[in-house]
């Protein structure tokens, strides 16, 4: 038990010193571990034998490549916001390689090579990922100069369609907001049982509340809305998070796609 606490006064006085003393983004250390093997874009082989799923991003099967330049072989400090384990008993964890400051999730973002997720765990910490998300997709770097991962126009009903099942970006105005008992509606179009519409469940509303959204009031308002499609009556996304709803000038990223 002693050489367990000295294990983890070491890893909190690394992560103190760097990543997370530089910003408010401070997940709660859980140590530090070598990377063995790169498996696919976003899960490493750690030297003890366990999984690593890098948390907070979405990737792609050429994200790998990145991946293993930015990690393979090397000492990684890790932590995470709750729960160190998903479903599949893979450990996830925001990653640092050695005494970088930014992580290998923000790495692989500002390349270009990932997609911030649509949960991340923390609101100041997800800032920092958008950002770096944002800056590649101004630039077009990385799959952001592929026009299949650019943001979907919310009108595209036909490509909307299309993507169900799959993790996506969808841009465009909320003409409305219809609440019930249970639901809030933001509706992208005026045939509501058609359209594209964001889903939120009113016991979430806390978390939007506590990021600064109130989704009641999001009417009129040109978004960005990252999750997984849906086809209900129309598609939709459900926002379980405030990471994923962004506030956007316009719908410029997506005009194209019309």
């Amino acid at each position: 038990m002693i050489r367990s606490l000295g294990l983890a006064t070491l890893a909190a006085a690394l992560f103190a010193g760097h990543a997370f003393a530089q910003s408010a983004c401070k997940p709660t250390p859980i140590g530090t571990a070598k990377v063995v093997a790169v498996r696919d874009g976003h899960t490493l082989t750690l030297a003890d034998g366990r999984i690593l799923r890098l948390a907070g991003i979405e990737v792609t099967t050429a994200s790998r490549a990145a991946l293993q330049r930015l990690a393979a072989g090397k000492i990684l400090r890790l932590g995470n916001f709750g729960p160190d384990r998903d479903r599949y008993g893979r450990l996830v964890a925001l990653a640092f390689v050695g005494n970088a400051e930014k992580s290998v999730q923000q790495a692989l973002l500002m390349a270009g090579k990932a997609r911030v997720a649509a949960r991340v765990g923390d609101m100041v910490c997800a800032r920092l990922l958008l950002a770096a998300e944002k800056a590649a997709r101004a630039a077009r770097r990385g799959l952001w100069a592929d026009p299949r991962f650019l943001p979907i126009n919310a009108g595209n009903l036909a490509r909307l369609r299309a993507e169900t099942g799959k993790f996506a970006l969808v841009e465009g105005k909320a003409l409305s907001v219809h609440a019930t008992s249970g639901t809030i509606y933001l509706n992208f179009g005026r045939r509501w049982t058609r359209d594209f519409s964001v889903i939120i469940l009113r016991r979430r509303r806390h978390r939007f509340a506590a990021a600064g959204i109130d989704p009641t009031q999001l009417r009129g308002r040109t978004l960005l809305v990252r999750g997984f499609i849906e086809m209900r009556r129309g598609p939709v996304i459900e926002a379980e998070a405030p990471e994923q709803i962004e506030f956007a000038n316009g719908v410029s990223s997506a005009s194209a796609d019309k």
